[in-house]
């Protein structure tokens, strides 16, 4: 069973309150939900929407057609009505002209109503969320009756109702920092990535996270980044967070960071480019600027989760990998998987704790600089020591790419004996897992499938895995959302091998998990 469900309207109509308490009503009852934003670079106004994909089984894409439309303005219908199936519904914003500012909850009334779900599961979240707001109750109450069942989604009994979680990628990075014991987060707001900040600014008072957690807006990524290696010196676990520009300013402290080996980790939240691109939309293009950005050469750490359950997992590798090494760590990520809000009954795996063991400030006299230096932390320009420091930071990269191999760098799904294999990595990994199991239910009976799934999650060091898994491969297909194949590239650059089917998609949207189904039958 699957339904997808597109709720639109301007730019503060409350669009995604409408799938916020949809979804954790589905979600109570044994439900999987998927909701994908799609908004402009507005604060009030223009076109906004989200799609609501509903299932009972997991899912993390949607689809190209439509089974309802939910429209809090007219222009959300004359926009989509072409997207509608022939025997979808729309709820309109005139059928409930006299309820006022109330009108979204309404019709989130309407559509539990469509769905079939009882009427007390929709009071109960309703109540949960605005209390005993009786305008809000007599609002969804009024919604609900003014609709007919089309749909029967009763409660399903397995075992995940009441145990299936909501999270963003965003929510899961930041709880993957809380986890590692963060001490200080530096950002300038860029979207994709300012929900992170807004998420560990939420956070800074919170005694229940046992973090001792100070968020800051500095004036600048140039600032940000400078900022978090001098308080990293001082000791603290530090993350800095931006978008593609503003981590192209970043570039000259990491080549800093490279020369000073302080500990630090980035989160990058691509966007496309390049200059302001679209700046409100996803793409994957900042994979060749994370593995390169900066002068020089120097270790670096590029790991890029593709689900809010990664997102905890891998966050809490990048600070280990960071501090045991002394190295920059970077988690790469885009909007889609930023914002896009996962429903999930998985739990991460077990937290690495681990200590600041390095000497700070206060302990003795401690030096960093971006100049090169000898042991004692002095500048020198002597080619002999030059020679040997590059030397021991390309020792350190070896060693850090013996002790990733304990972590899961890449993952393989479906049949493990198919001689069709996909290549993807970060957001795409869930429309790909989609879209397989439409094709031959290749991740639901990974016994019976034609087509195995290898998901890159280490993008450097890269794992040596990646080539064996290619040449046993009779039909090799990478997917990404950029104009390039980036992830294509770095793969050729390792292996020596190079890629022919390619299914890119680059213009600012995900991939729905209907076209690249269709996509990947097409190639023979």
């Amino acid at each position: 069973m699957r339904l997808n469900i597109l709720i639109g309207g301007k730019a503060g109509q409350g669009i995604n309150k409408v799938s916020q308490i949809v979804s954790r009503v589905l979600n109570k009852i044994g439900y999987y939900t998927f909701n994908y934003r799609d908004y402009q670079s507005l604060i009030r106004g223009g076109h906004n929407f989200n799609v609501l994909s509903i299932s009972d089984k997991k899912i993390g894409s949607i689809e190209s057609k439509l089974d309802g439309i939910i429209a809090l303005d007219d222009k959300t219908i004359e926009l989509h009505k072409n997207e509608l199936k022939k025997e979808g519904f729309i709820i309109k914003c005139g059928d409930f002209c006299t309820i006022g500012k109330n009108v979204n909850i309404a019709q989130a009334g309407g559509l539990i109503k469509i769905l079939g779900i009882q009427k007390e599961n929709l009071i109960e979240e309703i109540k949960k969320e605005f209390g005993d707001n009786k305008e809000a109750i007599a609002a969804a109450e009024d919604g609900y009756k003014t609709k007919n069942s089309k749909f029967n989604l009763e409660r399903l009994k397995n075992k995940i109702v009441n145990k299936i979680a909501i999270m963003s990628g965003s929510q899961g990075i930041s709880k993957g920092a809380i986890d590692s014991g963060i001490n200080l987060y530096l950002a300038y707001p860029m979207t994709p990535a300012t929900a992170v900040m807004h998420e560990l600014a939420s956070k800074q008072f919170d005694n229940s996270s046992g973090t001792n957690l100070i968020v800051f807006e500095a004036e600048n990524e140039i600032s940000v980044a400078n900022a978090g290696l001098g308080a990293s010196f001082t000791g603290a676990k530090v993350m800095i967070g931006t978008a593609g520009g503003g981590f192209d300013l970043m570039t000259e402290a990491l080549s800093f960071q490279g020369m000073a080996e302080i500990p630090l980790v980035v989160y990058l939240a691509s966007r496309p480019g390049p200059g302001t691109g679209i700046p409100t939309y996803s793409l994957q293009d900042d994979l060749d600027v994370a593995l390169r950005g900066g002068h020089g050469e120097f270790p670096r750490i590029v790991i890029a989760p593709g689900d809010p359950i990664e997102c905890i997992e891998k966050t809490n590798e990048a600070f280990y990998l960071s501090e045991k090494f002394n190295a920059l760590s970077i988690i790469l990520s885009d909007k889609h998987l930023a914002e896009s809000e996962f429903s999930t009954d998985r739990k991460p795996n077990k937290i690495i704790d681990f200590k600041i063991t390095r000497k700070v400030p206060g302990e003795g006299i401690v030096k960093a600089s971006s100049y090169e230096h000898d042991k004692f932390g002095n500048t020198t320009e002597n080619s002999a020591i030059a020679k040997k420091n590059a030397d021991e930071r390309l020792k350190k990269y070896d060693e850090i790419k013996k002790d990733v191999k304990k972590f899961e760098m890449i993952k393989i799904y479906g049949n493990k004996n198919a001689k069709n294999l996909i290549i993807g990595w970060g957001s795409t990994k869930t429309v790909i897992l989609d879209a397989l199991d439409a094709i031959d239910g290749s991740i639901e009976n990974p016994l019976k499938g034609k087509y195995k799934f290898l998901q890159v999650l280490y993008m450097k060091p890269i794992s040596d895995e990646i080539k064996k898994e290619i040449e046993k491969a009779s039909k090799v297909i990478l997917v990404e959302n950029n104009v390039t194949g980036q992830l294509g590239r770095l793969i050729r650059e390792k292996t020596g091998i190079a890629i022919k089917n390619k299914i890119l998609k680059y213009d600012g949207k995900p991939f729905t998990s209907d076209e690249l189904k269709e996509e990947i039958l097409k190639v023979k």
